[in-house]
């Protein structure tokens, strides 16, 4: 029995995957960076998390945007099945 619950988990975990998605532009990278560790996301992401404004830190722009599930996001998914199933977003400013 223990090791058929071992092996449920092992499968959840590589059915979830660490997934990553990057968006950049043209311009050029600054070295500020800001990252927005655990936006909250419901029910596998069909509830998106709120929208993240950098205009204050980013003056010139995006030069990317990288949204991932990190270990600790996919363990928080699992462990709410799915309904709570956050993720951990960094942008990279542009330069002038």
């Amino acid at each position: 029995m223990r090791l058929k619950s071992v092996a449920t988990l092992a499968m959840a975990m590589v059915a979830a995957g660490c997934w990553r998605i990057t968006v950049t532009s043209n311009a050029a990278p600054s070295p500020t960076v800001v990252e927005k560790p655990w936006q909250h996301s419901f029910i596998a992401g069909l509830v998106p998390p709120a929208e993240i404004n950098v205009g204050d830190q980013c003056p010139n722009g995006v030069a990317k945007v990288e949204t991932v599930h990190s270990p600790a996001n996919i363990l928080a998914t699992i462990l709410t099945q799915g309904i709570y199933s956050p993720i951990t977003a960094k942008v990279t400013c542009a330069a002038r």
